[in-house]
């Protein structure tokens, strides 16, 4: 007999994280805005964006181990709602008058605190919810819903910022914390929360998440060209603005931002009407490819135009190789160590921003004064050399056996429950 699909109650609980993703968005853009009003300081901006940051990096690990000891409906609910409270303290000391920077990166970090309880809790919710031949077509709308904070967000602040002030967009971003809660009560109401029976230490669990994302060689491999395209991805977002305004203004700038983000809600539609069936390892490999090459032609020469079609072409690519990323290392981590696999995958993977958000300025910069150039052609010098070598890292992937079997061994278990 076959069992019943809860694709419909992921669908509900995929638009909650999409209105919260779209609050998220309001008050890092509006945070922003105000922080540069207030202080005229990009170091003050960056301070604000890194302690945001962190937090949900660093904690992502601990908070997958909870996910596979605890309900993972209700830590989603517990970080949703209790996020709020950083929000909520900034908003309080804006009533008061003007809050200072000092209240503003308290207000995110105790948000950012929170919210890492929600990703690895997610991400095994998913596992929980779907069967495995509906991960391809989620992971495509779960991408589009992370995207839509950079997509939707910006437009909709700017248009609010312009009839009102920054408290609009936090009691707005307040409210959207209510609909996130309520739509995963209701799909924790519908599903049994598995029970975990002879519980390990908290770091005998963390021991264990390790050796489920290391019993793979190609699992682990996966998780290790993650880290690097987040570290190009990096490299590619925070040196993008000063080649482009080393020969534009902003407003061009902001402009091209757009069109190079819609590559990325382009392939997020078309992944979540059509998915990918098959030939996972071949797709990552090509999309990673053409990825890196595009980054080659972003930075090749001083036209908008190029600019724009290269960028799209760019954040096109990067959903086809996160959904095949995702079911390759979903459909190979047993079930009952999903959470805290997923917490360690999702710090390994973001250490590449870090690496990048530290390095890639001081190489364009120094690349820039060695050869006598602007900055703008430093950072496209460092960018081109990063799609280079992206572009090598996928075609050093498909020869490697390790990672083709994860393909394969899903496909025979496939065959095996057919027969």
């Amino acid at each position: 007999m076959k069992e019943k699909s809860n694709f419909k109650k992921f669908l509900l609980l995929w638009a909650g994280e999409l209105i919260s993703a779209i609050g998220g968005g309001l008050t890092s853009f509006g945070l922003g805005v105000y922080v540069f009003a207030q202080t005229g300081s990009a170091a003050s901006m960056a301070l604000v964006t890194l302690l945001a940051f962190l937090p949900t990096l660093f904690l992502s690990v601990p908070a997958g181990v909870l996910a596979d000891r605890y309900d993972r409906r209700l830590l989603m609910m517990l970080g949703d709602g209790c996020s709020a409270i950083g929000i909520l303290y900034i908003l309080f000391c804006m009533m008061r008058g003007e809050a200072s920077l000092l209240q503003i990166c308290i207000g995110v970090t105790i948000s950012s605190v929170f919210s890492s309880l929600l990703e690895p809790s997610y991400r095994a919710t998913v596992t929980d919810l779907l069967s495995s031949e509906e991960y391809s077509k989620a992971s495509g709308m779960v991408s589009l819903a992370g995207s839509a904070r950079y997509l939707v967000s910006p437009v909709l602040a700017g248009a609010l910022l312009a009839v009102a002030d920054i408290r609009l967009l936090l009691v707005i971003d307040i409210c959207t914390f209510f609909v996130t809660v309520t739509a995963t009560g209701v799909v924790r109401n519908g599903l049994v929360a598995k029970k975990v029976e002879n519980q390990e230490a908290f770091f005998a669990a963390l021991r264990s998440g390790w050796d489920a994302v290391t019993a793979r060689r190609g699992v682990f491999l996966l998780i290790l060209v993650s880290s690097v395209i987040t570290c190009f991805m990096g490299a590619l977002q925070i040196l993008a603005e000063p080649l482009i305004l080393d020969f534009a203004d902003s407003t061009t700038l902001g402009i091209g931002e757009t069109v190079c983000a819609c590559g990325m809600l382009a392939s997020g539609l078309f992944l979540g009407m059509r998915g990918i069936k098959k030939d996972y390892v071949k797709i990552l490999v090509l999309s990673l490819f053409f990825a890196g090459m595009s980054m080659i032609l972003f930075g090749l020469k001083e036209n908008v135009y190029l600019i724009c079609i290269a960028g799209f072409l760019f954040f096109a690519m990067l959903p086809f190789a996160n959904n095949c990323l995702d079911y390759l290392v979903r459909t190979n981590i047993p079930d009952e160590l999903q959470g805290r696999a997923w917490g360690l995958i999702g710090f390994l993977s973001q250490i590449g921003y870090v690496v990048a958000y530290g390095l890639a300025g001081l190489f364009a910069d120094g690349l820039a004064e060695y050869f006598q150039v602007g900055v703008g052609r430093g950072a496209a010098a460092v960018i081109m050399i990063s799609g280079v070598l992206l572009g090598i890292t996928a075609l050093l992937l498909y020869p490697i056996s390790a990672i083709r079997e994860l393909e394969s061994v899903k496909t025979m278990q496939q065959c095996t429950s057919v027969k």
